[in-house]
């Protein structure tokens, strides 16, 4: 449904972005992120038809965005960082315009505002000024602008900036039931986000590609150990020397709180169930023993710091407190 390929942008002697390449599938849901100045704005703006690519061709269900800008604007649903809203109307006044302006009129535009407008929640303040509205508001405004015309793909920069906590649940899920009928491209800070309602993630620092996968191959493929996190009731003195005579545990550090020590073992073992035998052998209490996984947060970390000349830390177990967490069984 997307398909880039090798596209560079410069604006002088600057390469914004530097021969970049991906694709999104009929259906899918993509993460598209990097740090600031990353590139991810000038991307989706050469998807949009909004600027041209100095070199590479962008194509957008067939179309191509350079010479066929139209057909590619019909088939889209765009949602900027700032939403693209007019604050003297009212919202649905601005909805109106907007099908218009994509040449819906009568009883199929009618129906499509009710339905954009029930999808994003806006009912109570449908005849409301955007300009009285809240940040939040305004940011399902202009979702509702971009899905409006039932778009089959979706470009979304920064959905849900200005989102109360429940706001975001449900800007989440309306991203997720459109997977299937729509493809997304879905730019985010928010890397919980990108994990919750994303199968396919691209990162890009410094104007290039430095990673494309799942988030959970991306967190395979740049982990180079196990990592196991126990809490012992009475731990004894020596503990730390007789967990690491373990067969098997590479490693074994201090954990942040008292009793809690965090094991390390070869990448593809799993020795949750030799530790528990032992300290339970032992008699020291075991309270709790769970694996250690690194979060896209670790992996986007790991990569955009790699980019700009720093070593990576993803097999730093100081780290690791912040990952996820999965409790044995």
């Amino acid at each position: 449904m997307i398909d880039v390929q090798n596209i560079t942008k410069r604006y002088g002697n600057l390469t914004a972005i530097d021969r970049v390449t991906f694709s999104v599938a009929k259906g899918e849901v993509l993460a598209f992120l990097g740090p600031n100045g990353a590139g991810k704005t000038t991307t989706m703006r050469i998807l949009t038809c909004f600027m041209p690519a100095t070199e590479g061709r962008a194509t957008v269900a067939g179309f191509d965005c350079a010479d066929q800008p139209l057909d590619v604007k019909r088939r889209i649903g765009y949602l900027p960082e700032t939403p693209p809203v007019y604050l003297e109307f009212t919202v649905s006044e601005y909805l109106t315009f907007v099908g218009r302006m994509r040449g819906m009129v009568g009883k199929n535009l009618t129906t499509a505002i009710d339905q954009s407008i029930e999808k994003l929640a806006l009912g109570t303040v449908r005849h409301r000024l955007i300009g009285n509205l809240s940040r939040g508001y305004r940011q399902r405004v202009g979702l509702a602008q971009a899905v409006l015309h039932d778009p089959p793909v979706l470009i979304l920069d920064e959905p849900t900036v200005g989102l109360d906590p429940k706001q975001i649940i449900e800007i989440r899920d309306l991203i997720k039931g459109l997977a299937g009928s729509h493809s997304v491209i879905l730019s985010t800070h928010i890397l919980p986000e990108a994990t919750a309602v994303c199968q396919r993630v691209v990162i890009i620092s410094g104007g290039r590609i430095v990673a494309e996968d799942t988030p959970d191959q991306l967190s395979a493929r740049l982990r180079h150990s196990e990592k196991i996190s126990v809490t012992i009731k009475t731990p004894p003195d020596n503990c730390l020397a007789k967990l690491q005579s373990i067969p098997g545990i590479l490693n074994v550090f201090q954990g942040q709180s008292a009793g809690t020590f965090l094991l390390e073992c070869a990448l593809g073992q799993d020795k949750r169930d030799e530790v528990a035998r032992f300290i339970i052998a032992n008699q020291w209490g075991l309270l709790e023993l769970r694996t250690i996984s690194m979060t896209l947060e670790d992996v986007f970390l790991q990569l955009t710091r790699h980019e700009e000349g720093m070593t990576p830390q993803a097999d730093q177990v100081s780290e690791l407190p912040q990952a996820t967490q999965e409790t044995a069984s």
